[in-house]
Parts: C-alpha cells; structure tokens; sequence
C-alpha cells in the first residue's frame, strides 16, 4: 500500500469512532444545459451536457478538547446520460481543525486551482475560465489525489494554503522489470497560495510546481486573480497566469484578462470577460471572451444563457466548452470555435 493511502487509511481509523457520532449531510447540485457547440470547421450540434453535477456527504464534531474532526465525499453525477462517475472522484477527504487551523488528508481542489475562484464568473459553464488556463495539457487546476493540506484560519482577510501531493496512483514497484527508477513516475507537486478576502476586496496570489519526475513533466505556474466591487450592482475581475513546461512548449505561456459582472435586479446579473493566451510556439495564441446573463429564481435555482468565442492562430484548437462539462467535442486547429449555452443549476 502506497504511502499517502496509508496515511488516509490512518487518519480515518483513527477519527472513525469521532465522525461515527457526528452531524452528517447531504448535499449536492444538478447542473445541465443545451449547447450549440461549433468548431468553425466541420462540426456544428446541439449537446446536452451535465456540468460538474455533485452529491456529497459530509460531517463534523466539535469535540471538548477544542478540536473539530471532519470529513467529507463527493462524487460526480451525470444527470445528462443518467450515469455517475467512480465513488468519491471529487473533493473527498478526512480531517481536523482548531486554533491552529485545518489539517486535511485526501483527494482534493489544489490551492492553486482554488485561486482562479475571485475572476471565474462562468464557473463549470461554457465560458469557464479554465477553458484557457488548462489549455495545451498544462494540467495546473488540479484535484490531485494522496494529498495533505494545512490552512491557516483567517487573520485580518488573510489566509494561507498549502498543499502536497504525493501523486502515487500509478507508480510502479521498485522491483517491476519495466520500471529502472521509481522516481520517474512520482510526479509528486507543491501548491501554496495566500489569499485576502475583506469588504469589497479579493484577492489570490498562487504558485504551484510539480517535480522533474512528473509523468506530465516537470512545470510549474504563477497565479493572480482578484475581484472588487464597485458598488453593490457592480464587479470587476481580473486573471493573469505564468507557466512554464518542461517537456511540452505548447504549455509555456501568458494567460491575462479582464471580466465584470452588473447586478439589473437583485435576482439578475449581466456580465462579460475578455481573456488573452500568449503561448511561446508560434502560431499559438488564443482571444476568448464571453457574454451571458443570468436570473437567480431562488438562492438554490438559477437559469442562465452564455455566448463565448475563441479565436485560435493555426498551431492551437482551443474550445470555451471543454472544462467541467460531459459534452466536450475537439476543436479545430486555427479556427474560431463558439458556443451558445442555456444552463439550470439546482443547489440542494
């Protein structure tokens, strides 16, 4: 048994006596839309997509010592095909927090990929800004298994995280004929980021790197995101994210961009982005910006309708459709693919 499941397995005998006497919940969202997907070549249709629809579960107990254990489950539902992913595939884990913050152990959002949050106002939709941000297979935005993170509790607005990932799942014995060094299949990662959160202010400062004997490569990114309200009615954004690759040059570059969101009404919002990709190959730049309105029927019932656009130079095919979502048709190299979208997203 690798290290980081032993630690998992650990950690939760241990609180198992504890988490059997907690509080549990159940949670989760439904999260489906009709798309107009386009390449700007070949390929034109309607999807139906479910996009990252979840049931969880979760729990905790303050305890007299002043420390709370929980834990927490999560898997991902398709309620497009009516079909559910591997038990527990997302943020699953076990842990404790206190006076000196939280301590978790499992499969979980890395800090870096948690600090795109202020500037994404198309989270899990077409639009979503991780579209650009992943794109070319620079798998930053992860959900890394075998992992441990500590967070701070927040001090003023601040908040630090810290987050490594042992990334074990697939490595070979020591002793497999086929494998000379265990090491180049670790694919171990660091995410740190700090994070300020007070009044009409938030802001994320991230950095991750994954080491030189990661399947995908040695890389690691820089990330700055933040949102600030202007008034009650009115919110900007902003994003911009370094990478650097070592195996795959198509993941080096500049991702920056501007977004706002305008309250109409207390229950309907309009709002736009704009994002530019800098990649160091040639020909491989990206222009992406979206428009969308959405009407909140209840805080846990919203409908929306987005339109987003990425102009690709002839060496790169990058879609606004392929993050988060079960409807994810390739794009086409140099193209301008596009998509309109009318989402419903149910919270309970």
């Amino acid at each position: 048994m690798k290290r980081g499941k032993i630690a998992l397995a650990a950690s939760a005998l241990l609180l198992a006596p504890t988490l059997a006497s907690a509080q549990v919940s159940i949670y989760g969202r439904a999260h489906v839309s009709a798309d107009l997907l386009d390449d700007g070549a070949d390929y034109s249709e309607v999807n139906l997509s479910s996009n990252s629809s979840r049931l969880g579960f979760k729990g905790e107990k303050k305890l007299d010592n002043g420390l709370t254990p929980f834990f927490q489950v999560e898997t991902e539902i398709n309620f497009a095909q009516g079909q559910g992913a591997l038990w527990a595939s997302r943020d699953t884990f076990v842990g404790v927090k206190g006076n000196f913050g939280s301590l978790r152990i499992g499969q979980m959002d890395s800090p870096f990929k948690a600090a795109r949050d202020p500037a994404n106002l198309f989270g899990d939709q077409v639009g979503d800004v991780r579209n650009i941000t992943r794109a070319a297979n620079g798998r930053f935005d992860e959900r890394p298994a075998n992992s441990i993170q500590y967070h701070t509790n927040v001090y003023s607005g601040f908040q630090l995280n810290l987050g490594y990932a042992l990334h074990e799942t697939n490595i070979h014995r020591i002793d497999d004929p086929a494998t000379a060094n265990v090491d180049e299949n670790k694919d171990s990662s660091i995410s740190a980021s700090v994070t300020y959160k007070e009044g009409a202010t938030w802001l994320a400062l991230a950095y991750e790197s994954y080491n030189e004997g990661a399947t995908r490569g040695e890389r690691n990114a820089l990330r700055l995101a933040g949102a600030y309200n202007v008034t009650k009615a009115l919110k900007l954004v902003g994003l911009y994210q370094t990478a650097d690759h070592e195996t795959n040059a198509a993941s080096e570059a500049d991702v920056y961009g501007l977004g706002a969101e305008y309250k109409v009404t207390s229950a309907t919002a309009v709002k736009g982005q704009f994002f530019q990709r800098s990649a160091d190959p040639a020909d491989s730049d990206s222009t992406f910006w979206t428009l969308g309105v959405e009407h909140k029927l209840d805080d846990a019932l919203r409908l929306y309708a987005n339109y987003a656009s990425v102009d690709n130079d002839a060496a790169v095919a990058i879609t606004p459709w392929s993050q988060a979502r079960t409807a994810t048709p390739a794009g086409a190299a140099g193209e301008t693919a596009s998509a309109f979208s009318v989402g419903l997203r149910y919270d309970f």
